[in-house]
């Protein structure tokens, strides 16, 4: 089993060119071209609107292996804020740990190789970032402690989590609001904590047009974060941040 390095991420991402290329069965310099361009042909994808069905079938049919390669390009570019979130988690993970929206990897792979993670539940709607996940799971000796699903209905999930991670999904479902009450129903009360970010932003030259950034829909948000979740303190100056559950009385 690979022990978690920070430094191994810095250099590649744990060997994310590599892993990519094996499992594309795709040159280097090809898979750069593609990784390049990634982010562009997203957005030219992406529909101008998307209700909660249409959500599902836009990143879990529509985007292919389009999301690898815009993924990876920006793990890659974003390393060090990266390893950043990564070194927080290492702080919060412990448990059975929920990484929502687990994308190519990185974090998943990550908590895997923590010591007080006893197993790591991937959860994300694209088959083809599952299949990744899984393959480099194996490639690293982690097979045992991951287990990749669909959504939050998998039988397989634990009614309760330890400990969870959802970085970079709140702005891309159609209601964010419910999406977290979702995830505080499933974080232990008894000491779990959970890694959150969001980006409720379209960009300033549209550059994020899959983002949503409805006023009414992130004022319920934050109202509902500020009603389930309380904020733990961290030193890294990034997005990411830590809560606990409230106490409710």
């Amino acid at each position: 089993m690979v022990a978690l390095d920070i430094d191994a991420f810095l250099h590649d991402g744990f060997a994310l060119r590599e892993h990519l290329s094996a499992f594309l069965k795709m040159p280097q310099d090809a898979l750069e071209a593609r990784m390049a361009a990634a982010t562009e042909a997203l957005a030219q994808l992406q529909p101008t609107a998307l209700d909660a069905s249409g959500c599902e079938r836009f990143y879990e049919s529509d985007v292919g292996t389009g999301h690898l390669y815009e993924l990876a390009g920006w793990h890659l570019q974003s390393a060090d804020y990266i390893a950043d979130t990564l070194r927080v988690q290492m702080t919060a993970a412990h448990g059975d740990h929920l990484d929502f929206g687990g994308g190519i990897g990185s974090h998943a792979l990550a908590a895997a190789a923590l010591p007080r993670v006893r197993r790591v539940w991937m959860v994300d709607l694209n088959g083809s970032n599952r299949e990744f996940v899984a393959w480099r799971a194996q490639r690293l000796g982690l097979q045992d402690r991951i287990v990749c699903c669909r959504d939050l209905s998998d039988a397989q999930l634990p009614r309760c989590f330890d400990s969870l991670t959802c970085l970079d999904v709140l702005e891309h479902v159609p209601d964010p609001a419910a999406l977290l009450a979702q995830l505080a129903d499933r974080l232990s009360a008894e000491g779990g904590v959970a890694l959150l970010n969001w980006y409720f932003f379209k960009g300033f030259q549209g550059e994020y047009p899959f983002h949503i950034d409805d006023p009414t829909l992130v004022q319920h948000f934050f109202e509902v974060l500020q009603e389930r979740f309380l904020e733990r303190f961290h030193p890294y100056l990034i997005t990411a941040r830590t809560y606990t559950l409230r106490t409710r009385v």
